[in-house]
């Protein structure tokens, strides 16, 4: 499956398990993300998406938005969605 690049994290929440990311493209609910780093390797589909503290069922290219995460991320991450 390809890999198209979408996104990087800016920062991650603990506490609730969210990534911040600046998206570069399109992503929506159900698409499958993988999130690459230094240390960290997670793929995963998008379960949880908001924007401005609304949930949201799609994003634009230049939005800021935090996903769910099963796992921690770290800034500078790289995100792509599988095609």
């Amino acid at each position: 499956m390809e890999e198209k690049q979408v996104g990087r994290v800016t920062h991650y929440f603990n506490r609730v398990s969210v990534a911040a990311i600046e998206l570069t493209s399109p992503v929506a609910i159900g698409d499958t993300i993988v999130i690459r780093g230094a240390t960290t390797e997670l793929e995963q589909p998008i379960d949880s998406m908001q924007f401005e503290k609304q949930d949201i069922e799609k994003a634009e290219a230049g939005q800021a938005v935090g996903i769910k995460v099963k796992e921690k991320t770290r800034r500078g991450d790289v995100v792509y969605k599988k095609q």
